[in-house]
């Protein structure tokens, strides 16, 4: 016999419908991980960098004040989470946002601390 589950403000039904809803647990680490990148404070200055002009390593590092081999390290992180792309032009690799639900996800977390 199954056990029937109580709960205390919401009826078996409203709780069945919320579980159907709930992402699949793969899903679910996959944006736990996305959330993951934006835990750093360098990735997001890269970002809103990105969002102002498409740019190589060198002037990145420049306006960010660092070093090309951190800002090569993080815009590896960010491309391997689809964040941004990259394009060459000649011996240049130029940088971008990869689209625009990159600047979404940071304009709301914008708003969102600032409320």
């Amino acid at each position: 016999m199954e056990e029937k589950i109580e709960y205390m403000t919401i009826d078996a039904n409203t709780a069945e419908e919320i579980e159907n809803k709930m992402p699949e647990e793969s899903e679910l680490y996959e944006l736990a991980d996305l959330f993951k990148v934006f835990g750093d404070s360098t990735r997001i200055k890269i970002l809103y960098v990105l969002f102002e002009n498409e740019m190589c390593v060198y002037d990145i590092a420049n306006i960010l004040n660092m070093t090309q081999s951190a800002i090569s390290h993080q815009l590896r992180i960010l491309k391997q989470n689809r964040l941004v792309r990259f394009r060459k032009e000649g011996k240049n690799v130029l940088y971008t946002l990869a689209d625009g639900h990159v600047l979404t996800i940071l304009s709301q977390g914008m708003e969102h601390i600032e409320e």
